[in-house]
């Protein structure tokens, strides 16, 4: 799905890893469509004085900015290498897109002036840069892609519902397209996007225990009116600043259906973004009578699988052996297999292997239709089955204590389990040697005791906070609203043993 660039921290999406983003990209474009959003497109290259208006909002990016300061090379004196021009410096400095907020704000100040104006609900569709220093392909990279709204409202109200209706359709997506069961909540202060009032947020939790962040949704309050100067004429004539959101969800969507579903043979796709939904492989000496009664069998399968939308290809390459075939596909995650031999035809059956089970079946012929609605109906269970097992070890990892003494011991004994950061992203091999071997050593160990999320009484203190994850690398991921629909009465903090103000979920994360 993909590969090195000559960039660091950057990659290349093969074609097969574009065709899922596609997929997931289609859908939910559509549903921003039906929420009254429309799409738009905004620059690359951002004004640094922009970013500087709002103090929260860079201070949160400026770390992570890619900048260019110059806008022609030229050849050095001695003529060995391209420079920067030193005549061609830019006036200002010009920031590599890390968030559209500033550049979006800007053009909204021009374009709101009324209450007619609003709400003003906007989209794209774009790729941003944010140095990072540990990348993981689809996970954490220097460039990815996204989707970022942005809308601009006259009431707080409506904002706040915009920014949760985005969270509740990212959590939909989630569900019914990648089979990722996830959790709704609010980000702790220390968690909450730059700028933000409040940040609703969805984690994920991979099979070996870590939080995914998958997705978010920012309340931004009058943050970038105020920086922006957004005011608009009220139905009262009065002059108010605007009330705005942003959202977003990116290809790092990608990386957790990959560390939720797959397994040691390779990728297990959810059929709804699988680029190929069902692969046949005609199995015959690849000429004569026999070939041709099994490939006609084929076309008329595919007839019907076209006509009842379900996505396929027929692998009739010579000169390779079935099990290479079946490897591959296997490999790639393509969720149902059918094998049809001259055996089969005669015997009015077809072999069909479920990609998420391994199960291998003999399965009757009776019409290329019923066969067909049998292989619709095995995507639909295969698509529940996979979000009902990803679910059911987000519920056996959901731990909760009633102390940090607990806790703390907890993640002490999932350690080898847990996103090693590192000061620098230099390793020797005696030290990957060195963790190899401890490793080794601890994996009876974590097979007894398994990572996830802790979900604790909470009294909200960000020097509490950073102490957690100073000593545990455990974050809070958020406050899950499911548990956090009134305050807790009669709690006590865990850590603290001050009255809880919150249920927070913490976890060690990408």
């Amino acid at each position: 799905m993909v590969d090195q660039s000559p960039v660091r921290g950057c990659m290349i999406i093969r074609p097969w890893g574009m065709a899922i983003w596609d997929i997931l990209r289609n859908d939910l474009d559509a549903r921003i469509r039906e929420t009254g959003t429309e799409n738009a497109y905004f620059p690359l290259f951002i004004p640094k004085s922009f970013l500087s208006k709002e103090a929260e909002h860079v201070d949160g990016f400026a770390k992570e900015c890619a900048v260019v300061t110059h806008h022609r090379l030229t050849t050095s004196p001695d003529g060995s290498d391209l420079i920067p021009d030193p005549s061609a410096e830019l006036d200002e400095p010009l920031v590599v897109r890390p968030t559209s907020e500033t550049v979006i704000w800007q053009a909204f100040s021009r374009w709101i002036g009324s209450h007619r104006d609003l709400p003003l609900k906007l989209n794209q569709w774009a790729n941003v840069v944010r140095w990072e220093m540990r990348t993981r392909p689809f996970l954490r990279s220097s460039e990815f892609l996204w989707q970022e709204g942005h809308t601009a409202h006259a009431t707080s109200e409506e904002a706040i519902m915009t920014a949760r209706e985005a969270l509740d359709m990212y959590e939909s997506v989630c569900k019914e397209l990648l089979a990722m069961p996830v959790i709704k909540g609010v980000k702790s202060k220390r968690e909450r996007f730059a700028g933000a009032d409040d940040t609703y947020t969805i984690e994920a939790l991979m099979q070996n225990g870590l939080a995914l962040q998958s997705g978010t949704s920012h309340y931004l309050g009058q943050n970038f009116a105020r920086a922006f100067d957004v005011y608009f004429q009220t139905e009262k004539e009065t002059r108010e600043l605007v009330w705005a959101t942003s959202w977003g969800v990116s290809t790092r969507l990608i990386g957790g259906l990959v560390m939720i579903h797959s397994d040691d043979k390779g990728l297990v796709l959810p059929p709804p973004v699988a680029p190929l939904q069902v692969v046949i492989v005609p199995i015959s000496k690849g000429s004569g009578e026999g070939h041709e009664i099994v490939m006609s069998r084929v076309d008329d399968i595919t007839l019907s699988l076209k006509k009842n939308g379900v996505r396929y290809k027929i692998d009739d390459r010579a000169g390779m052996r079935p099990g290479a075939k079946y490897f591959e596909w296997e490999r790639k995650g393509v969720p149902i297999r059918v094998d049809i031999g001259e055996r089969d035809v005669a015997s009015n059956t077809v072999t069909v292997s479920l990609r998420d089970t391994g199960e291998k079946t003999p399965v009757p012929f009776t019409s290329s239709e019923s066969l067909s609605l049998s292989l619709s109906s095995s995507l639909s269970e295969m698509t529940e089955r996979m979000y009902e097992r990803a679910k059911e070890r987000q519920r056996e990892r959901t731990y909760s204590f009633d102390t940090y003494a607990e806790m703390k011991a907890h993640i002490e004994k999932t350690g080898g389990e847990r996103e090693r950061e590192r000061e620098s992203d230099e390793e020797t091999e005696e030290e990957r040697a060195a963790e190899t071997e401890k490793e080794n050593d601890k994996e009876r160990e974590r097979e007894r005791t398994k990572a996830g999320f802790y979900l604790v009484p909470w009294h909200a203190d960000d020097v509490n906070e950073e102490k957690i994850k100073t000593e545990t690398r455990a974050t809070i991921r958020c406050y899950p609203l499911a548990h956090n629909l009134s305050p807790p009465i009669g709690v006590k903090c865990f850590y603290s043993g001050k009255p809880a103000t919150h249920y927070a979920l913490f976890a060690r994360a990408y």
